[in-house]
């Protein structure tokens, strides 16, 4: 074996933690990411390589978070997706960046760039809607809060307006709460109730692809504003647009 190995030859630092069964290569990654893992006594950097015999260690930090997945909230202003990147708008994703991290924050979490590795929306916000977006990592949250079979509450604040000149009908109310059809499907009951003069309060126990604003045009209403502000137990509260916070240990949907 060569001593005298350039920093461009021998295995990858991730490789050789995986074939040593110090972690997946996943968590490697992760791990050096986070500052968390030295080689002969240096702090390693991503894509590093490294001689076959070298002396790695792993911070302790590193196996305290070695099972988490963590899920993060953000409240999605107007303009951004909350998947990929379409028609040049950015997705949301890029706004979970350390300086946008809520100052309220209480969960005991320090913030690496593993965290981001595999974030995956779960549910949507469309471009023009705004509030709680959930980020995750953990396909459990993901499984629980997206798919037909959901039966969780996502409440929504819908500024609203009467397409014909005119108050709203009460029975446009009372067909939104029951009585609708979507692409041939009947929608669960909604509960619709008026805020004030012209927002309605909706809860949902279903996402379909624009769902509310399609049910608004049913009835006669345009939506004027849209904002997602429950999902479950889980509150947006106080989070400001454009930031995010972790799901606290105590929050559940």
């Amino acid at each position: 074996m060569p001593e005298n190995l350039g920093p461009s030859e021998g295995p990858r630092v991730s490789k050789l933690m995986t074939e040593r069964g110090l972690s997946s290569r996943r968590e490697a990654d992760a791990w050096i990411e986070a500052g968390w893992v030295k080689v002969d006594g240096a702090v390693a950097v991503l894509g590093q390589r490294c001689p076959v015999d070298a002396v790695i260690v792993v911070d302790p930090k590193a196996r305290n978070e070695q099972a988490q997945r963590v899920t993060i909230l953000l409240n999605k202003p107007i303009g951004y997706v909350s998947g990929q990147a379409e028609d040049g708008h950015p997705p949301a994703a890029t706004l979970l960046q350390p300086g946008n991290r809520w100052s309220g924050d209480r969960a005991r979490i320090h913030f690496h760039g593993g965290h981001l590795r595999g974030l995956a929306p779960a549910g949507r916000l469309d471009i023009d809607s705004t509030g709680l977006l959930v980020m995750t990592q953990d396909g459990r949250v993901a499984k629980k809060l997206i798919g037909d079979e959901t039966r969780i509450e996502k409440e929504y604040l819908v500024r609203v307006r009467p397409v014909a000149p005119g108050p709203v009908p009460p029975e446009s109310i009372d067909r939104l709460r029951l009585g609708l059809h979507l692409d041939g499907r009947a929608l669960r009951p909604a509960r619709v109730s008026w805020q004030n003069e012209d927002q309605l309060r909706m809860v949902l126990r279903e996402g379909r692809k624009r769902q509310i604003r399609r049910m608004c045009e049913l009835v006669g209403l345009d939506v004027l504003g849209l904002k997602r502000v429950r999902i479950g137990s889980v509150v947006l509260g106080q989070l400001p647009a454009g930031q995010w916070r972790y799901l606290a240990e105590d929050e559940r949907f």
